[in-house]
């Protein structure tokens, strides 16, 4: 692509993150594929990024986000990074993924450009580099069903088929995803820096993410320290919009959990349909390390391994480093707690602040888990009079909640009718409900049908709006039902 094509698209690109020591990259192009299709396109993120859909052709937005088209002002690079994956620590990087650099868009924003499944890199490990269609169209699904719940996430621009087979346990059409990210700065990035064994290196990655992501730390006395606050208070808000949605992640590991405070790496996650805290849809989640319940601890640990990472720069004592991190590392669950309790209230519509709430919140998701009881719409229904009909009004119990539940309701000064209004802006009545993700996928990938697919991804960007197609949940719970890594 000329560089007046590349104007003329709109495309503006910056490269601050090659600044950085060389260690943190490789140059790498996207290896090019045999017959790229653009089947998936987000118009509204493509304009947001200020890019010009009209000034190509549709073959030729397919050729970009194949990565066969390389716009003039790109600098192709494959991130390195390490990890904890399940507790076991290991050297990565991107395997499958080349950034072509930072988008800035007509707001001043800057954006990572990342083409996912575009080949081979040093960091593949014996990997193929490739990416399957079925797994990229669920990353898309799910993470623009987040955005528009506004939980932080990276998004989805495009999905191309490559027209070629990749082999996983069987051959399937591959793929390429075009995503958007404020950064791909992860735990595990910092990880990595550790093994270096340079402490300027090391710093000149804190830097870095600090100028791009906390500018205002530079400002604190201690930067690093007020920079792992600073993460730490988004990460637990982040975590607490899952919990909030019934969100499983799914694959927690330190290399997917990103600095700037976005949802990241969409391989097994899924929404829970009937309530359960240890909920696991993953299949190589085997000892539930990584269920619904779970999210909160496991985010506080990654956070430990950040912070160890930082020690060296917090303060030349290592001592007093470890105790100053550790209180920070500690502050987590307090700070969890809070901002869970403050959407949970607002969820069943509590404006006024007592302390029985924490009770009156986990006596109904007790009761909600030994009804089996639809974590979504209860939720919803409570809104309205349409919980009188659910299964678990039958519960003697419950009725015994609800009516404690209507006097915590009626007694506040706001008023029955403005709690509900609140609570119909809280609680969602479309997720990308699992037997839904996997009937689109099915029609998309094996029979090239896409329209269950748009339907739904319709459905998602209007969440507070009731759906009689796309609010139901499954007649039959599949408690077999699992989700994979598609790598």
């Amino acid at each position: 692509m000329t560089n007046q094509e590349t104007q003329k698209v709109g495309w503006h690109f910056d490269h601050s993150y090659i600044k950085l020591p060389k260690d943190f990259f490789v140059e790498q192009l996207p290896i090019e594929v045999q017959n790229p299709k653009l089947i998936l396109l987000n118009e509204a993120l493509l304009k947001y990024l200020g890019l010009d859909k009209e000034a190509l052709s549709h073959e030729a937005w397919g050729s970009i986000f194949s990565g066969n088209t390389i716009p003039e002002n790109a600098y192709p690079i494959a991130q390195a990074y390490a990890g904890h994956q399940f507790g076991h620590f290991t050297l990565l990087g991107d395997g499958r993924a080349v950034l072509l650099g930072e988008q800035i868009n007509p707001n001043g924003k800057r954006f990572d450009i990342q083409l996912k499944g575009s080949g081979q890199t040093p960091y593949s490990r014996r990997g193929d580099g490739r990416a399957a269609l079925g797994p990229m169209l669920r990353e898309y699904i799910i993470s623009e069903a987040m955005h528009a719940l506004n939980i932080p996430t990276t998004r989805s621009l495009a999905v191309v088929v490559t027209g070629e087979s990749i082999m996983r346990d069987e051959f399937l059409p591959g793929a390429v995803l075009t995503r958007v990210a404020k950064s791909h700065i992860r735990v595990g990035t910092f990880q990595f820096a550790s093994t270096l064994n340079d402490i300027q290196k090391l710093k000149a990655l804190a830097d870095y993410t600090i100028d791009r992501h906390y500018p205002e730390c530079k400002e604190k006395d201690n930067p690093y320290l007020a920079f792992l606050n600073a993460v730490i208070e988004r990460q637990a808000l982040l975590v607490s919009q899952w919990m909030h949605v019934g969100f499983i992640h799914g694959v927690m590991n330190t290399d997917n959990m990103s600095l700037s405070g976005e949802t990241i790496d969409y391989g097994p996650c899924a929404f829970m349909d009937r309530y359960h805290p240890e909920t696991v849809f993953s299949s190589i989640d085997r000892q539930g390390r990584y269920a619904y319940a779970n999210q909160a601890p496991i985010a506080q640990w990654n956070l430990a391994r950040f912070a160890e990472t930082l020690l060296p720069l917090i303060d030349q004592d290592t001592d007093k480093s470890i105790e100053l991190a550790s209180q920070s590392v500690n502050s987590f669950s307090d700070l969890f707690q809070a901002s869970w309790l403050k959407g949970m209230r607002q969820k069943i519509g509590l404006f006024d602040e007592e302390a029985g709430d924490i009770d009156l919140i986990n006596e109904l998701l007790i009761l909600m888990q030994k009804n089996k009881a639809d974590y979504t719409l209860t939720f919803r229904h409570l809104s309205s009079d349409a919980i009188l009909k659910d299964v678990i009004f039958e519960d003697a119990s419950f009725k015994a909640w609800y009516k404690k539940w209507m006097h915590c309701i009626q007694k506040q000064k706001d008023g029955e009718e403005t709690s509900k209004l609140m609570m119909l802006k809280r609680n969602p009545a479309v997720i990308p409900r699992n037997h839904l993700v996997e009937k689109a996928l099915t029609f998309a990938v094996m029979e090239q049908d896409y329209k269950l697919l748009n339907d739904l991804l319709a459905a998602l960007q209007k969440p507070y709006e009731d759906s009689k197609i796309f609010s139901e949940p499954p007649l039959e719970e599949d408690k077999s039902y699992q989700t994979f890594c598609g790598t």
